[in-house]
């Protein structure tokens, strides 16, 4: 039986498959920030997977909690978010059922108003203009932040409740970041509050109406 050459090459075949961290981080971390818009404009935020995700980038998953520290906050550096749903959740969640409306426009409000507003008008600018950037926000936005809302405080109709509340959120950081309108646009923060947390408040807890005519 003939030996291979000392000098030949190896077989590509041959080798397993290299997994884990790249050579050189920044590498690594733009890999998987190429992968997981792919993945999430693919497949949304839940469909999107880490192991996915990893495996398109060609590196071990744990990677992606090295790097960014789960899914959440990946998603959050793929789409450039100016907010921690962590932190979000914590803000709205902890209080009395009737302050909550309050509590929610304030925490936005207090997140967006970091770095005069720029973060959240470049976010609202990508997602007018890419239809895979604003899937992902619809998705991440309802399930990481609206649901767990909803589901504590929201006596019924509770997808229909959250997207009143993103409708007024998103409304007023349009308003107030990209289109810039006086006097919202450099109004007091707790002014705001108080004039838009009322109606938040009902979007959450208070009575919606019939859910059609004949109701």
């Amino acid at each position: 039986m003939t030996e291979p050459s000392a000098s030949a090459p190896p077989d590509p075949a041959a080798q397993p498959r290299r997994r884990g961290r790249r050579s050189g981080g920044a590498d690594t971390r733009a890999g998987l920030l190429a992968a997981a818009r792919v993945e999430f404009a693919d497949r949304g935020f839940d469909g999107a997977t880490v192991r996915r995700i990893a495996d398109r980038a060609g590196v071990d998953p744990a990677m992606v909690n090295h790097w960014f520290g789960g899914k959440e906050k990946l998603f959050l550096a793929a789409l450039d978010l100016p907010i921690e749903p962590e932190q979000v959740r914590e803000r709205v969640l902890r209080g009395p059922d009737d302050a909550v409306g309050e509590r929610i426009v304030r925490t936005f409000l207090t997140v967006w108003d970091t770095g005069g507003g720029a973060p959240m008008a470049a976010m609202l600018r990508s997602v007018a203009g890419h239809d895979a950037a604003a899937r992902m926000l619809r998705e991440f936005v309802g399930r990481a932040i609206l649901v767990p809302v909803t589901r504590v405080h929201s006596p019924d109709r509770p997808d229909e409740r959250g997207a009143l509340v993103a409708a007024q959120l998103i409304g007023i950081g349009m308003i107030r970041y990209v289109v810039r309108l006086e006097p919202l646009a450099s109004a007091p923060r707790e002014d705001v509050v108080a004039a838009v947390g009322p109606t938040v408040q009902r979007y959450l807890t208070g009575n919606l109406g019939a859910t059609n005519p004949e109701e």
